[in-house]
């Protein structure tokens, strides 16, 4: 039942993508950046840990996840290092799929060949 609700939250959470991208004129890349920071909102208010626990991989997963993973680690960091924490606790939380999607991007970059969209 778990990959169940995993699959269905996480298709969910695509389909939602794909219709805006569909029938709105907002751009991906504001999707994207909407979805992070709706991520970080939904943790905020307390609504998006028990979206993980019933999900698991198919809510944390998402852009949806990453913002929730931010804002997780900001709330952590604050809590033992005060104000600063703000500043350090999202890249503290977030750094091994930062330092991931780095690697794999200067990767990937070296063995693509790069052509025009034309």
């Amino acid at each position: 039942m778990n990959y169940l609700w995993a699959f269905f939250i996480g298709g969910l959470i695509c389909v939602i993508g794909q219709l805006l991208i569909d029938l709105t004129s907002v751009t991906p890349a504001r999707i994207l950046v909407g979805y992070v920071v709706g991520g970080v909102v939904l943790s905020a208010l307390g609504w998006y840990q028990p979206l993980v626990e019933l999900a698991g991989g198919g809510a944390s997963v998402p852009l949806l996840g990453f913002g929730h993973l931010l804002a997780q680690g900001v709330r952590e960091a604050v809590d033992a290092q005060g104000w600063l924490g703000a500043f350090l606790g999202g890249f503290t939380a977030a750094s091994a799929g930062i330092c991931a999607s780095l690697i794999f991007g200067v990767f990937f970059a070296l063995i693509a060949k790069s052509r025009d969209q034309n």
